[in-house]
């Protein structure tokens, strides 16, 4: 296959990827691929089972749906996968990965906004959402709704999956002299093992910081865009006084202090959730493409959305108050599309935005 440069893959050198049968599926369709990663599609049939699981390194993810499989959903035409349960299934897309080359996943921006905690599984993995190099067989993900049941359906992309080739991340004093260069943040930057990120409850107009999912709500049909309203299924949050309690269990939509850009030349991960901070877990959607606020508003950068659950105790979250870490790194190429300019891009200059199935 062809030899790349150190770094996340490319739009165009996923393409060779696919071509070189490094990736693997009965066809894929126009739009799957981003400026840093590929979109994973769902198969035809979900399993509903017991308990989350990993297989451990010496068992299949069929090994072990064997173990724990409750019954069968056949997802054609569309069927519901119930908050609360816990399925597993298959996908389109199948890896057989150069060695040196790893894979990560993440939910895509929307899914993480609806609380769906979506997790790629492989054979003999024991991390979720990360493919070891050289990895070569099939795909899982595993999906639990957690604040509404959603109707889901084959072919539909719930998560994507970025290529490294070598070792992508870059240190802090690269992220420094990056700033230096092209600006990432429109602040005096907080960088220490990454780029520190803020909630903002403190808005220049109104009170509202953000939403709070309903207990009890209907179903989303993940096909069915800007279609509900969002009053059916969110409380809004508002303040005047630059704090808020977030209550046990609760799920929020809030949003970043800092407007963040990422580089033609750069992508992004949210890092994993640091007990430190509090009880609380700001998480799901993990990736930022190559171009995300780089040219949004003259270049000032997009907000980034904060999808945030508290854990046992209620906690007090102030404005300015750090949530979490953006780790950048390296790509091998310049993408041929970027996040915003050249692909169509939901979140582009975003401010406090829900997931694209309501309405604004």
């Amino acid at each position: 296959m062809t030899d790349f440069d150190t770094g996340v893959l490319a739009d165009h050198q996923i393409r060779a990827l696919i071509d070189a049968g490094h990736v693997q599926a009965p066809a894929f369709e126009t739009g799957q691929i981003q400026p840093a990663s590929l979109d994973l599609r769902l198969g035809d049939v979900a399993y509903r089972v017991r308990a989350s699981f990993l297989p451990g390194k010496t068992r299949s993810v069929a090994d072990r749906l064997a173990d724990f499989t409750m019954h069968e959903v056949p997802l054609t035409g569309g069927a519901v996968l119930e908050k609360g349960c816990v399925y597993v299934v298959p996908l389109r897309e199948s890896l057989s990965l150069p060695a040196g080359m790893t894979a990560a996943a993440s939910a895509k921006s929307s899914i993480g906004r609806l609380d769906l905690l979506t997790r790629i599984i492989t054979d003999r993995g024991t991390e979720f959402d990360r493919v070891p190099a050289g990895y070569d067989g099939p795909l899982y993900v595993e999906i639990c709704p957690r604040s509404f049941s959603v109707v889901a359906q084959p072919g539909q992309m719930l998560n994507q999956i970025i290529f490294r080739n070598g070792q992508t991340r870059m240190s802090d004093d690269d992220l420094r002299a990056l700033h230096a260069a092209s600006p990432i943040v429109d602040c005096d930057p907080v960088i220490s093992d990454g780029l520190g990120f803020s909630v903002d409850l403190r808005p220049d107009s109104g009170t509202r910081v953000g939403y709070r999912a309903k207990p009890h709500t209907g179903v989303v049909d993940l096909s069915r865009l800007a279609h509900y309203d969002p009053r059916d299924y969110w409380e809004e949050v508002h303040t005047d006084s630059g704090w808020i309690i977030l209550d046990p269990g609760a799920f929020y939509i809030l949003v970043s202090r800092e407007s963040i850009a990422i580089p033609p030349m750069q992508a992004a991960e949210m890092a994993p959730y640091i007990a430190m901070v509090g009880e609380f877990r700001v998480h799901y959607a993990g990736f930022f493409d190559p171009g995300f606020g780089w040219a949004a508003a003259g270049g000032t950068g997009s907000r980034g959305v904060l999808e945030v659950r508290c854990h046992e105790a209620p906690f007090v979250l102030e404005h300015g108050q750090t949530v979490g870490r953006l780790v950048y790194e390296h790509m091998s190429s310049h993408p041929q599309a970027l996040y915003g300019q050249d692909i169509k891009s939901n979140y582009q200059g975003q401010g406090l935005k829900l997931s694209k199935h309501f309405r604004t």
